[in-house]
């Protein structure tokens, strides 16, 4: 399937959601969709990164700018969203407890999420910044 445009709203209905503000993207990582705007940093899983590098993701699912939106099938082509890693953490800690009733078996485990602190750099589509 070809990528489809849409172009923006010219004015925006009283009953209609706001909008969000500036320009977005949406990407693939890591199994699951984050919806990604410049200069805001995400908790995504872990990547296989150094702490102040940069990473490029190309599994770009939609861009929307001023000029419209556009969404791939499945990916944009030529779309990609760089990435700077400002840290490794560990997600909340998460208490996991199984019991049988009437046979004295219990067993409590915790867990904890392996998380990267990523900083959105920049959207790019075709080469060309858009934000």
């Amino acid at each position: 399937m070809a990528e489809t445009t849409t172009p923006a709203a010219s004015a925006p209905s009283a009953s209609a959601a706001p909008a969000a503000p500036g320009p977005y993207a949406i990407v693939e990582a890591s199994g699951q969709q984050f919806w990604l705007q410049p200069d805001r940093y995400i908790d995504i899983d872990r990547l296989h990164a150094e702490v102040d590098s940069t990473v490029t993701l190309d599994t770009v699912l939609l861009v929307k700018d001023a000029k419209g939106t556009t969404l791939g099938a499945p990916y944009v082509t030529g779309a990609t969203v760089e990435l700077q890693v400002l840290a490794h953490r560990r997600g909340p800690k998460i208490l996991v407890y199984k019991m049988r009733p009437k046979k004295k078996t219990r067993r409590k485990n915790g867990h904890r999420q392996e998380l990267t602190r990523v900083l959105v750099k920049s959207i790019q589509v075709a080469g060309k910044a858009i934000a």
